[in-house]
């Protein structure tokens, strides 16, 4: 039986996936698909992360963009280590 892919990342120039599993939890070996190739690598989980949040694929320093389907999606407001969760706590829009 194949594997289920854990996190699904949508452009190769993404530093952030997203969490495509129920009850994804801390130290998860995870299979991240890459949609724009169907390409796979294996990521760890640093902390539990809910359904449709995201995580870091590298270190994101405070003041860097995330970038998801290939775009801005907001800017890092504190450090990131590869594999942590990414939400509003730690992203911001730039918008306002």
């Amino acid at each position: 039986m194949a594997e289920i892919p854990h996190l699904l990342v949508h452009n190769r120039r993404d530093n952030v996936g997203v969490v495509v599993v129920e009850n994804l939890e801390a130290n998860t070996n995870m299979l991240c698909c890459i949609t724009e190739d169907n390409s796979t690598f294996r990521l760890t989980s640093k902390m539990d992360v809910p359904i449709g949040h995201k995580i870091a694929l590298l270190d994101l320093k405070s003041g860097e963009t995330a970038t998801k389907y290939g775009e801005d999606i907001g800017k890092i407001v504190t450090d990131v280590a590869q594999g942590d969760h990414v939400h509003t706590h730690n992203c911001k829009t730039k918008r306002w």
